[in-house]
């Protein structure tokens, strides 16, 4: 079986060849980075939502995200089990308070969630087995998940000792571990009740909340109910969304409304320069250097097309090639990205096929600019 030329000229020059892959990689590594911190924030952004057991919410108009919830009367939620399809009502409850660190008293914010615990209404690691503990005054559930910053509860838990500790100056005690995990939006988070949630922030008003979960019927469709609940009540007042909507709405926010989705995308798009351009320089010089070849091979009658497949099989080549040290990597920096900071960086199938197909373009684009110096091989300037 006869090597490529493609492969044969690339090889020959060994140190180029390194270089061409060491560029590829890095290019491959601030691309894989850039995407992966995106998919990581918008993960982590509506992670809660997917674990939320309901089918329809509601929202202040005005929210923006659950960083940023706008309260609604609770009269709205308790008067949509008045339609069809509608089986129960759950008011949730968002605010941050300033949690005291056990271990040093530094303080530091996190979010909070409150719900009644009469039902369970997140399907999380930990809030089933403790909602009876939640219906204990002054109790919370703490996220081990969040940032170190926050102290070691877990450890400080599990010693089997009373661990208390202060939220915005009241005095609470952990009576739990769930796992929820930090987010852009929140280093850090807890769960308590409804009743506990209104003891922390008591300036709040008892009839406002600020996200209306609704669980319908088995029977019930969903887009029957939601059109339902929206005649009901007018956009100005709440807003009605399905499950999807709810997490749309979130992701929206993180990747429309915020620098952060801008920032990272720019940073894939330099990522992919940077590649073009360094492919694009070895190619251009392997063309140049071989240029006296690539004519004679035309004056034995082989065409353009002939010699502009060749280029664009070297670039292929080097996609491939360049590729496989730059996923390595990456995957490693993910790993411990995600140990470092709790953020849900995760190599996906479709996170790979996608740089990978940003390579392939790389490269291909990058040839298709080294070839603009192949088409000035002139026999008859060479000899």
């Amino acid at each position: 079986m006869k090597t490529p030329l493609a492969w044969l000229q690339l090889s020959k020059e060994k140190i180029r060849l390194l270089i061409a892959i060491a560029g590829i990689g890095f290019a491959d590594i601030l691309i894989f980075m850039q995407l992966g911190f995106k998919s990581a924030l918008l993960n982590a952004s509506v992670r809660l939502h997917q674990e939320i057991q309901g089918d329809v919410f509601l929202v202040n108009p005005q929210s923006t995200a659950l960083i940023a919830m706008k309260s609604f009367s609770s009269r709205r939620l308790y008067e949509s089990l008045g339609v069809e399809g509608v089986q129960s009502v759950n008011p949730m409850y968002i605010g941050f308070g300033i949690w005291k660190n056990p271990e040093n008293q530094t303080t530091r914010q996190l979010m909070a969630i409150g719900f009644n615990p009469k039902e369970n209404i997140l399907n999380l690691p930990g809030i089933e087995e403790n909602l009876d503990q939640l219906k204990l005054p002054d109790v919370i559930l703490f996220d081990q998940q969040s940032r170190a910053e926050f102290g070691n509860i877990a450890q400080l838990y599990n010693t089997g000792k009373p661990l208390k500790t202060e939220i915005d100056g009241r005095q609470i005690r952990v009576g739990g571990l769930v796992e929820i995990g930090a987010t852009f939006g929140a280093d850090g988070n807890m769960i308590t009740s409804d009743l506990n949630f209104l003891r922390l922030f008591s300036q709040r008003d008892k009839g406002l909340i600020d996200v209306g979960v609704i669980k319908l019927k088995e029977d019930a469709e969903v887009t029957t109910v939601v059109n339902s609940l929206k005649q009901k009540f007018p956009h100005e007042d709440v807003l009605v969304l399905s499950k999807e909507e709810f997490i749309a709405f979130e992701r929206h926010y993180w990747e429309t409304s915020t620098a952060i989705g801008f920032i990272f995308t720019l940073g894939a798009a330099m990522g992919l320069i940077v590649g073009i351009v360094i492919v694009y320089q070895i190619l251009y010089t392997d063309v140049a250097d071989h240029l006296p070849e690539y004519a004679t091979l035309k004056a034995m009658g082989y065409t353009n097309n002939y010699l502009l497949i060749l280029v664009f099989q070297q670039a292929i080549i080097l996609a491939c090639i360049g590729f496989i040290p730059g996923f390595a990597i990456a995957t490693f920096f993910y790993h411990q990205t995600a140990m470092a900071t709790g953020l849900p960086v995760i190599m996906t199938k479709s996170l790979i096929i996608s740089v990978y197909s940003l390579t392939l373009v790389m490269c291909f684009l990058s040839g298709a600019i080294a070839v603009n110096k192949l088409k000035s091989a002139d026999p008859a300037d060479i000899f």
